[in-house]
């Protein structure tokens, strides 16, 4: 039997929004999103805890579930996260990007081979392999990460990348449809009805 303090627990924990715009062409896009502000001074931490963070990672191909993730590493995750969440605000801001963060992307990227490396099998000849070993599994996963957000930040979409105009949600996407300026249909709703309320309250005064 679950106990008050259970169930307290399970009522008033926040749902993860799900992936904005974008997502689905950018892992950092979502990546960065993992952790988000809700309106009623909630929000939530995809990376807050190495299962969860170890769950986050399986879920988009950069691991496999049998590898266990330590702390240690979660807080990788979440400091590269951090990085890569100030370099897509100053691209959407138009402002001059910290320096540490620059360098913390690039740390990732050199930090092991991405590309899949060449190896001779007696049976398959030569194949090109993509090396996970388990030490070096979040090293991967984190370059790649890296990778994709510097493809992002470079290229045609980066034009198109934004911040969740609902206050408060500080989620990222891209526009790609039209003007939308929310990562998803809650944000969505919410700014429309600001936006009425804002408009009764003024026609009222």
């Amino acid at each position: 039997m679950r106990g008050m303090d259970d169930t307290l627990a399970t009522e008033v924990a926040p749902t993860a929004l799900p992936p904005a715009p974008g997502a689905d062409r950018y892992r950092s896009l979502d990546f960065a999103d993992t952790a988000a502000t809700l309106p009623a001074g909630q929000s939530y931490d995809l990376l807050a805890a190495p299962e969860s963070a170890m769950r986050w990672l399986a879920a988009h191909d950069l691991t496999t579930p049998d590898v266990q993730l330590y702390e240690v590493c979660a807080q990788r995750m979440r400091t590269l996260r951090a990085h890569i969440r100030a370099l897509f605000t100053a691209r959407v801001d138009t402002t001059t990007p910290p320096e540490e963060s620059l360098r913390a992307v690039n740390e990732a990227l050199t930090a092991v081979p991405t590309a899949p490396l060449l190896a001779w099998d007696g049976a398959r000849g030569l194949r090109r392999i993509q090396a996970h070993p388990t030490d070096q599994a979040v090293n991967h996963a984190l370059a790649t990460l890296a990778a994709d957000a510097a493809d992002l930040l470079t290229g045609p979409d980066a034009d198109i990348l934004a911040a969740c105009g609902s206050a408060p949600c500080d989620r990222f996407l891209l526009r790609t449809h039209g003007r939308r300026h929310w990562c998803s249909t809650r944000c969505g709703d919410r700014a429309r009805a600001a936006r009425a309320y804002a408009r009764r309250s003024g026609a009222s005064d």
